[in-house]
């Protein structure tokens, strides 16, 4: 519907006319030929720049009504930037002198360095846009004939495919695929920690440790192949410093070292602070494969791509194009272009930024697992979250051993191959939560992935590994099979219909065992060094789960199950929202199944029954440089049209969201923006109901107070985030209330936090009294004993290595006996408060100790990983690409994604009528939403149900129940009113409570001050203020934080117990995780200041 300007007389800002294209750069160049031009300017005109380009008029007031009509926020501001900047005219005044011509060299020549590095490196030309919907770009570099996308694979038809959100579920199904691979096992990944605890806690399940796992199947007989990223490393600013020629003139080799020092200078920020190669310099892939390859021979592991040019590249190119150079002023200009374009443009194998991002599993050619989770460290997670792993009752309860106890938003990981040179302290820090999501495929499509696995693994031992003549090292070998597709597509039967999955065992028979594996030793014993005897022609079929765990209705016997209906202890004011909805919605959806039958059991049967199974299709982004092919952005094809086709609804959740609407956007080249507005706007002005939900994070996961020049390459990444979304004059808000219609109505954001509670409190006082250790000192032997990264104690048998430190401390809390009434540990973790069926945060006990109960709680962002977009419950999109120009674009990182279309139905609504939707979509987009609100129960990482199986036992989903009719409908006032209310409600709390940023009451870095560094500052932390008040050059120390990181701003509240009991109050009304994104952050600052390291040159990097 149009908008109506009386209910929003902001109308969005001034909609910026001017943009980047007129000029508005940024950089060393940039900046300091402004700063000249203006002082130039202000001489002659008495006018100059404004303190910053972010700064905001005064707006008006406006209310923005959530999607069902629930309370309504009230804003000072329009979440939507206006601006008084007026972009710098091209036209520059010659009075100006050679010096304005000199920097207007730099300008230009630095600005195009990005563009003309990623068209070496592609080999392809300026018109190679990659921002529409064809297959077809403008030069024809990648037309993949008749493939849907553009893709390389074609669609296929005959398979099976099952959902896992989040770590705990995903790894343990790895693991049982793992111990039962009989042939090959092939992985793909960004970063592989070996020490990575599949199956948790730790000590009772040492055999599932990743390279204990391989080293078990490469014993008997399994070949394991493995790719993983090469990271870039600080090593290549010395590297290339000590290969400049010692004998040149002294002016050409202080011009030298300027052109780098400046070149250098982004690349340490890139190497500190891009998106995905965060941890950058810490992935170590040089650990993951000696590590592993000296477990066995039958283990190979190629790292790729290499960054470094070689000596006589350097000499030929780079630094002949120095010593030629005549030093005048129009020359010296060029240098920085010369030097760069030389360095990683003369020689296509050197690649800096990008990285491999696939993570990817097959097993013996039939069974693929794929996604956003990598097989490395921090990623392991319940679907409640717990961010407390201080266990004081008994150490061997420790989840998240040695680093992989991390948050990223504080320390980031550091020498991983000695972890305890970066370790948070348990008793006093909280871990970051991690959201994502796999899946595990059988059927036709695998053999997409196995023809992706094999061409990348052929083209990097061709390239790298073949000179080696390593007997480890081989080529691999791949036949085309056409199963699973249609006629028209070069395979199938004749009369059109897809053809059968393989001649080979089904892998959708529930009832058909694993060969041999309810008594094979190799299962029971999977790292023994036993001869291994092959059993040809078997394929890996996973047995259904004991039935004391099948089923979420199955789940403990122990406590109560609540429903929705069952108790309203977790709202403050006696009532239960959720529960009045669930009422409205159950007697319509009843009326629906007497229309289309019942829709299914609560334990469904497998996907993919009925005749055909399910339609899926492989897409990618590899180039020339990633894979040895032709550019191929099928992914974002796939976005593209997926969006465009969508009738009802899109659901996205991704690590980052940086997009354009246009090409004034710029450097952000892909237009997924674009093709959301223009359904949006096709909605609208057909008066349709339409819905765009996004989760992200509300800050990328990299450590450091916002405020620090540290973090200069967050707080880009957030500033090309935020104008993809509402600000810079063409994001996707902005231009929609421009043609005329509420933003809100159509696309909303949110982000995800949760809170936990560290039990530092009596007991682990007495415990470190009785037996004299500290809490720290004990764990730290407890991963240390256990394998967990520190020395080389990596042994498979429980208990070798105890320290004397950590038996002392197990002996003092034995003296202890339960005298808490904690169950010792019941309440290590207190996630589950805000679960379904969880216990009331305000009848949880506690007794101080080292701690106040008050400062024992803590927050921290639950940070989204996933990379997934649902449309109309019928199709899924999902894999590993961000929505960023790296995932993208195709010629910058690597990625690997499938499309999933189950065509069986699942009878639903939408907007309150009748609808078909499809099972799989539907139950994933549910499980999801559920999770967010807190509908689901805390998962129970030792009973596994049925979701942690790999394939060929279905996801179990509790169809009808009232928590599922509560999700049921993703456009009905009801479920939108529950979504936004609960968003609202969570955001307020956290806000009261904790203080986190970003916030919507932050605007400015005054109010950041206020709100936030006031209270949080480090005590070693420095930074120059961003206020606007001049500091010189001086960087001004900040004040001791009151408060540790993510605790409770105790001042907010009455002293002793009675200010625990209103934390407590109000903590008792979280529900879920959800909460929205704060989209008047910071909206009066550029977030990203003026300075060198952020310029033409790392915004490709950053976008």
């Amino acid at each position: 519907m149009a908008r109506n300007d009386r209910e929003d007389p902001l109308a969005y800002g001034d909609l910026h006319e001017g943009g980047p294209e007129d000029g508005n750069e940024r950089g060393i160049i940039g900046d300091t030929f402004r700063r000249l031009r203006g002082r130039h300017s202000q001489q002659q005109h008495d006018t100059g720049f404004g303190p910053g380009y972010g700064s905001s008029q005064t707006s008006q007031q406006s209310d923005y009504n959530t999607y069902g009509g629930g309370p309504q926020p009230q804003y000072n501001q329009s979440p939507y930037q206006q601006s008084s900047n007026q972009p710098y005219s091209n036209t520059h005044s010659s009075s100006a002198g050679g010096m304005s011509s000199l920097f207007d060299k730099f300008h230009d020549v630095l600005h195009g360095i990005g563009s003309e590095i990623n068209q070496t490196i592609s080999g392809q030309g300026p018109t190679h846009s990659h921002t529409h919907a064809g297959a077809d770009c403008e030069d024809g570099a990648h037309d993949h004939g008749s493939h849907s996308f553009g893709s390389f694979a074609a669609e296929r038809y005959g398979n099976d495919v099952k959902w896992f959100v989040d770590g705990c579920s995903y790894m343990w199904a790895v693991s049982r695929a793992l111990e039962q691979a009989t042939e090959s096992i092939w992985i793909l990944d960004w970063w592989l920690s070996p020490e990575l605890y599949l199956r948790r806690p730790p000590l009772k399940n040492e055999q599932y440790r990743i390279d204990r796992i391989l080293q078990a199947a490469a014993q008997r007989g399994v070949k394991v192949n493995i790719i993983v990223y090469k990271e870039v490393t600080q090593a290549l600013t010395h590297y290339l410093y000590s290969l400049l020629p010692r004998s040149t003139d002294s002016i050409t080799s202080s011009l030298s070292r300027l052109g780098l020092a400046v070149t250098f200078k982004s690349l340490e920020t890139v190497e500190a602070e891009t998106p995905l190669m965060a941890p950058p310099i810490t992935v170590s892939s040089s650990h993951t494969k000696h590590a592993l390859e000296n477990l066995h021979p039958n283990i190979a592991v190629f790292r790729h791509p290499d960054h470094l040019p070689d000596s006589q590249t350097l000499q030929s190119s780079f630094l002949s194009s120095l010593q030629n150079l005549s030093l005048t002023a129009a020359t010296a200009s060029k240098l920085p272009g010369n030097a760069l374009k030389a360095l990683y443009g003369a020689n296509e194998d050197v690649i800096l930024y990008w990285a491999h991002h696939e993570k990817l599993l097959l097993i013996d050619g039939h069974i693929a697992f794929m996604g956003g989770l990598d097989l490395c460290y921090g990623r392991w997670d319940t679907n409640q979250h717990p961010i407390a792993d201080a266990h004081p009752e008994d150490l061997n309860k420790i989840v998240f051993p040695g680093q992989d106890f991390n948050n990223a938003r504080v320390m980031d990981f550091q020498d991983v191959v000695n972890w305890q040179n970066n370790k948070l302290d348990r008793s006093t820090s909280s871990r970051m939560g991690w959201s994502d999501l796999s899946i595990c495929l059988a059927g036709p499509v695998v053999e997409d992935l196995r023809a992706h696995f094999v061409e990348r693994w052929n083209f990097i031992y061709d390239d790298k590994y073949a000179v080696r003549k390593d007997q480890r090292y081989s080529r691999l070998a791949f036949t085309e099979n056409t199963a699973g597709l249609l006629s028209s597509q070069g395979g199938g039967s004749s009369n059109g219909q897809p053809q059968q999955p393989f001649s080979q065992p089904s892998p959708y028979n529930q009832q058909q065992f694993y060969q041999g594996a309810s008594d094979s030793q190799e299962t029971q014993q999977p790292y023994a060094n036993q001869p291994y005897e092959q059993k040809t022609g078997s394929t890996p079929l996973y047995p259904p789960p004991p039935q004391s765990y099948r089923g979420i209705e199955g789940g403990n016997s122990e406590g109560d199950e609540r429903s929705l209906s069952q108790d309203n202890r977790h709202h403050p004011h006696g009532h239960n929202p959720m529960a009045s909805m669930g009422e409205r919605v159950t007697d319509d959806i009843r009326h629906m199944r007497d229309e289309y039958g019942r829709s299914t059991e609560h334990h469904g049967r497998l996907h993919g029954h009925q005749k055909g199974g399910m339609s899926c299709q492989i897409m990618r982004s590899c180039a020339e440089w990633s894979h040895g092919v032709p550019t191929e952005h099928s992914i974002a094809n796939a976005y593209i049209s997926v969006i465009q086709d969508s009738e009802h609804f899109i659901y996205i959740e991704n690590q980052f969201f940086i997009t354009a609407t246009s090409d004034r956007q710029r450097p952000v080249k892909n237009k997924i923006g674009n093709a959301i507005v223009e359904r949006i706007l096709r909605a609208a002005r057909a008066g349709e109901k339409y819905k765009v939900i996004v989760m992200m994070p509300a800050v990328p996961a990299f450590a450091g107070d916002l405020k620090d020049d540290s973090s200069l390459g967050t707080r880009a990444i957030m500033e090309f985030q935020y104008n993809s979304i509402n600000r810079g004059g063409y994001s996707i808000m902005e231009t929609i209330a421009k043609a005329g219609y509420e933003p809100t109505d159509y696309i909303r954001f949110y982000n995800l936090r949760n809170y936990d509670r560290i039990n530092c409190g009596a007991p682990m006082r007495e415990a470190e009294q009785r037996s004299g250790i500290s809490y720290d000192n004990a764990s730290q032997q407890y991963d240390n004993a256990i394998g967990a990264g520190y020395g080389d104690n990596s042994h498979g048998q429980a208990g070798y290595g105890y320290d004397a430190q950590y038996q002392r401390y197990q002996q003092g809390v034995q003296q202890m006996g339960d005298r808490y009434g904690q169950g010792k540990g019941r309440w290590d973790s207190v996630s589950e408060c805000y679960m379904l069926g969880g216990e009331d945060i305000r009848n949880v006990p506690w007794e101080n100790g080292n701690l106040a109960e008050i400062d024992a709680f803590v927050s921290e962002e639950l940070y989204i990983h996933s990379k997934i977009l649902i449309a109309d419950d019928r199709i899924v999109l999902c894999g590993s690409a961000n929505l960023n120009d790296r995932s993208q674009l195709g010629y910058h990182d690597s990625e690997i994604c499938i499309l999933i279309s189950d065509p069986t139905p699942l009878p639903s609504l939408m907007n309150g009528r009748p609808y078909q939707a499809s099972r799989f979509a539907a139950t994933l987009r549910r499980q999801l939403f559920r999770k967010h609100l807190g509908l689901l129960k805390a998962q129970d990482m030792e009973r596994p149900d049925a979701n942690s199986e790999p394939i060929g036992v279905p996801n179990d989903y509790d169809h009808g129940s009232r928590e599922d009719e509560a999700v049921t409908d993703p456009l009905s006032d009801n479920f939108l009113n529950l979504w936004n209310v609960t968003a609202r409600r969570n955001t307020d709390i956290f806000g009261q409570i904790f203080h986190p940023v970003p916030h919507d009451s932050v605007r400015n870095w005054k109010d950041y001050d206020a709100f936030y560094a006031h209270f949080f500052n480090s005590p070693d932390s420095k930074a120059g203020t961003k206020d606007g008040e001049e500091s010189g050059d001086k960087k001004m120390p900040k004040a001791p934080s009151k408060y540790k990181w993510g605790h409770v701003v105790a001042e907010n509240f009455s002293p002793g117990e009675q200010g625990v009991r209103e934390v407590k109050e109000m903590l008792a009304g979280v529900r879920g995780t959800l909460v929205e994104m704060p989209l008047l952050f910071l909206i009066e600052e550029d977030i990203a200041k003026e300075g060198l390291e952020f310029n033409a040159f790392t915004e490709e990097v950053y976008t």
